[in-house]
């Protein structure tokens, strides 16, 4: 099973757990299916309303940043580790 790693701020929907499995294999974007019918609502803070990753979200599958490679098209393994990382900012 593929590994999902929750940020404290999505953890409302995950019942605080700080990581999710999942079946992996397929692509990114079958994997957050898949990671939405485990912790339904997850999707939309991660996902804008055009499919696509939110600007203020960072995901990583097996630590590397898929905006640098092939976006949800990414190939997930079964024993991929997925990073969902939201951009932080300060003053």
């Amino acid at each position: 099973m593929a590994t999902v790693r929750i940020p404290t701020i999505l953890r409302t929907y995950t019942d605080d757990a700080a990581e999710v499995s999942i079946d992996g294999g397929g692509t990114l974007q079958e994997a957050l299916d898949a990671l939405e019918a485990a912790a339904p609502g997850i999707r939309t803070r991660i996902l804008d309303d055009n499919g696509q990753l939110r600007r203020f979200v960072n995901v990583y599958v097996d630590d590397e940043d898929v905006r640098f490679s092939d976006g949800l098209n990414t190939p997930v393994a079964e024993t991929s580790s997925i990073a969902v990382i939201p951009a932080v900012a300060g003053g």
